[in-house]
Formats: structure tokens, C-alpha cells, sequence
């Protein structure tokens, strides 16, 4: 687990960077704050006490995400280089299938990096917000529930493995890392109080974020999906967070649902493939 003051040098450091370039970086706080124990998935680079250099692994089953900055006035030093490169040397040894870039659509010097190294782009990404628009919970025959038992957790995996293409092993892998995580929710979507589908809201001060939401390929085109998202931004607003998720730019059929539920896209990170 990442101390407390090591957590806000990155958000610091974030700032410093998101401020120079106008852009967003991924850094998935609720990972870096439940990092396991003595397993190496961050590396830093300080000069004068100060945070200047990150990169942060954020593993999926086989897949591993890299995602990192560099402060604007120490770039042109190879230190994300130096980075990149105890980051890649850890990548291989765990034995990873794929690794993902993840650079924001609008950083200039993320571009160049990438230019730098065996890559190529794969997806864009959305993120999206909830803006104002009126919702009623109008089907009685979908509700959510809180994902609790063994079942819950088997169906959790069906959908990782049937909705987002995950082997079992993966889905039983990123459940247990996702289960780990503080300040959170699993959310079990039922129709006709059968076990269809799930989400999961991760919080970080006023936001709310819903991620992994599926439905069981055999129980999709019936409105449960929308129904589903109706209730949890609901739910949210009833709390009192402002609601963000993220598509895949080439899931039409979502980014079209997400839009008719209220949300707008306001930023873009690109993905590319690692060429091992």
C-alpha cells in the first residue's frame, strides 16, 4: 500500500503536469490506494525531495495498463525512459500477454514518447459525465442490489468473461483485485429477480465512477441495460456525487446509451499495444 504522502506527491506532481499540457492523466487513484503489499507495480523518480518522474502498472488478468508523467521542466532527461524500462523489465517477468499505453488524446509530449518505441495505436477512450437531464426509474421489472455471495461473485466473472472477453482465469484474477479496493460498491443487476448482469461505483471524493457494467449477452436489446443505468445514476444524484464513466469509442451500441442517459463525453485517452 502507497503511504499517504506518497499518494499526494503524485497528485501533486499530476497537477503540475495536467496544468502545462490541459489534459486529464489516468492514474486510477483507487488502485494506487490499495496496492498489495510487497508487490512492485510503481516507480518514482525524486530529485531534491521532489516527485518529479512516475509510473504506475495497473494489471487486468493478462493485460497491464501503463500509465505515467514526467514534471515539464525535468522532460528531455530520459527519466521516463529510465522508467519506462524498470516498468517493461517487470511487465515481462510476470508474464503479461498484452501491455497498454495510456497516453491522453491531447498530450503533446506523450505523442513523442510514444513515437520513441515499438507501439502501435489499438482504441480510443471516452470519458464521460452526467449532465442535467431528467430520469425516472420506469421499469419495475429491473432493480440493483448489492453483490454479496458466492454466487454474485460467479456471476461477476461470467460477465467479465461473456460481455468484456476475459479468459476465467482473468475474470477470477480481477475480481479479486477489484474486491480489494476501498471506497466502493458492487452492484449485482437483476430482471425479473434473476442475476443478469453488474457495475461497480468506485468513489473519490464528490465522484462517483461506474465501471465494468454488463449484461449477459443473452439478456441484451430488452432495456435492462438502461434501466440498470437509470437506477445507479439515481442513486448517485441521491447521494450527491457527480457521476463518470468510460467506453471504448468503438462500442457504439454503449457510448449511444450512456448518451441518451444523460452523459457527454469531455476527454479521450488513447491506447496503444506494446509490441513485445
Amino acid at each position: 500500500m502507497l503511504e499517504q504522502h506518497v499518494l499526494e506527491d503524485i497528485k501533486k506532481l499530476q497537477s503540475i503536469c495536467e496544468q502545462e499540457e490541459h489534459i486529464e492523466l489516468k492514474l486510477n487513484f483507487d488502485m494506487l490506494r490499495s496496492r498489495k503489499q510487497n508487490e512492485v507495480n510503481d516507480f518514482f523518480h525524486y530529485e531534491d525531495n521532489q516527485l518529479v518522474g512516475f509510473i504506475g502498472l495497473y494489471g487486468f488478468g493478462n493485460t497491464v495498463e501503463i500509465c505515467g508523467m514526467v514534471a515539464p521542466s525535468y522532460r528531455r532527461k530520459r527519466i521516463f525512459s529510465k522508467l519506462f524500462s524498470q516498468a517493461l523489465h517487470i511487465c515481462k517477468k510476470r508474464g503479461y500477454t498484452e501491455i497498454l499505453l495510456n497516453a491522453p488524446g491531447d498530450s503533446v509530449s506523450g505523442r513523442e514518447f510514444l513515437k520513441q518505441i515499438p507501439c502501435s495505436f489499438t482504441f480510443s477512450e471516452y470519458q464521460m459525465k452526467w449532465t442535467k437531464k431528467e430520469l425516472e426509474d420506469d421499469n419495475p421489472f429491473v432493480t440493483l442490489r448489492s453483490s454479496q455471495s458466492d454466487t454474485d461473485m460467479k456471476m461477476e466473472m461470467q460477465v467479465d468473461v461473456e460481455c468484456f472477453g476475459m479468459s476465467l482465469t482473468e475474470a477470477a484474477a480481477y475480481y479479486e483485485q477489484t474486491k480489494t479496493k476501498e471506497q466502493q460498491n458492487h452492484f449485482i443487476v437483476e430482471y425479473n429477480s434473476q442475476a443478469v448482469g453488474k457495475l461497480r461505483v468506485s468513489y473519490n471524493k464528490s465522484e462517483a465512477w461506474i465501471y465494468g457494467f454488463g449484461i449477459l449477452p443473452s439478456y441484451q436489446k430488452l432495456g435492462i441495460g438502461k434501466a440498470a443505468l437509470k437506477q445507479v445514476v439515481l442513486k448517485q444524484l441521491r447521494l450527491g456525487y457527480d457521476i463518470f464513466l468510460e467506453v471504448e469509442a468503438k462500442n457504439k451500441r454503449a457510448l449511444q446509451l450512456y448518451e441518451t442517459c444523460g452523459f457527454n463525453s469531455y476527454h479521450v485517452q488513447d491506447y496503444y499495444v506494446y509490441n513485445l
